[in-house]
């Protein structure tokens, strides 16, 4: 019944403002511009100093009044002289039409809507793309923490619905506890069902324990996990997918600020090791009677091996 209340309610408020023209729109800018100009309050025949029920001739004789007070050539100077004289100017056209007075009346007597449309905010205020980014997010997350309040009461209704059916397997009709461990079996499917071949197949059934007042899920290695009302995960802030993301960004963030003096603690503390051609590794050239070094290339030993021959036979 809510429902239907404000599915009513939404479609005649899209029908009203489906309503509201291109005429009615510049009658709200001049409205909400006369009274932020003039002070609030003030309407268009306020400033005119005429009455509503004012003759054609009544307005012309005023609006040719104001206009002298207000006229450009008469206020040098003055800051925001030709907005307003230029806004006298509309707002005397639109008295002096039938239709845009009568448009004015309907609006000066039941007042201005504070809604006006999304097209006339958009088109009025248009926003940047950081707005509309920051607009979405706070819709997205928004919508994401009602799915999961939404989801917790139903998750906590399903919790108590199933503690309740296993005391009342475990006690009876009369739900008076008993003494002792009592093992239960629990439907959880939504209660039995007819298959395919006629036969009925019964929902889901759990193996529960429950001792006094408290009931206990049985698992197949036959452990006991206490089910109570804080097995249902609450709704939460920060499980909405931007602040899960901003912790996720600042904790990989702040692990490779860790990292980065880890890995030049690392450098600075490893070993050299001697290249092949280095001097000390036993490679450069051996003098004559010297023994080779242990760790030489074998290159060098053969070398100096020739070399000694080579003396013999002098």
């Amino acid at each position: 019944m809510r429902l239907f209340v404000f599915l009513a309610f939404l479609s005649v408020l899209v029908t009203l403002v489906s309503a509201w023209t291109k005429e009615d729109h510049e009658i709200f800018d001049l409205v909400t511009a006369l009274e932020t100009s003039e002070g609030k309050g003030t309407t268009f025949y306020s400033w005119l100093d005429v009455s509503p029920t004012a003759t054609l001739a009544q307005i012309n004789k005023a609006y040719r009044k104001k206009s002298m007070q207000l006229h450009p050539d008469k206020n040098p100077g003055v800051k925001g002289i030709h907005e307003r004289f230029a806004r006298l100017g509309v707002i005397a056209t639109i008295l002096k039409n039938t239709e845009g007075r009568k448009r004015y009346d309907f609006f000066y007597k039941n007042g201005v809507p504070k809604w006006r449309g999304s097209g006339y905010y958009y088109a009025r205020f248009r926003p940047g793309l950081g707005t509309v980014l920051v607009f979405l997010t706070i819709l997205t997350s928004g919508l994401q923490y009602l799915v999961q309040t939404l989801n917790y009461k139903r998750d906590l209704r399903r919790v108590e619905l199933a503690i309740r059916d296993a005391r009342l397997a475990a006690w009876g009709p009369k739900m008076e506890p008993l003494q002792g461990k009592r093992k239960v079996k629990v439907n959880l499917g939504g209660g039995p069902r007819q298959g395919e071949d006629g036969n009925v197949i019964a929902g889901k059934m759990l193996d529960m324990v429950v001792e006094q007042d408290e009931v206990f899920i049985l698992d197949s290695s036959g452990s006991l996990h206490l089910l109570d009302t804080s097995s249902a995960t609450p709704a939460a802030i920060s499980n909405t997918w931007f602040i899960k993301l901003l912790i996720s960004s600042i904790r990989k963030f702040s692990y490779s600020k860790e990292k980065l003096p880890k890995e030049a603690d690392l450098a600075q503390s490893a070993p050299t090791v001697d290249r092949p051609d280095s001097p000390a590794s036993g490679t450069g050239t051996q003098s004559e009677g010297e023994e080779p070094h242990q760790t030489g290339h074998v290159a060098a030993v053969k070398a100096g091996g020739r070399r000694r021959k080579a003396v013999r036979k002098r």
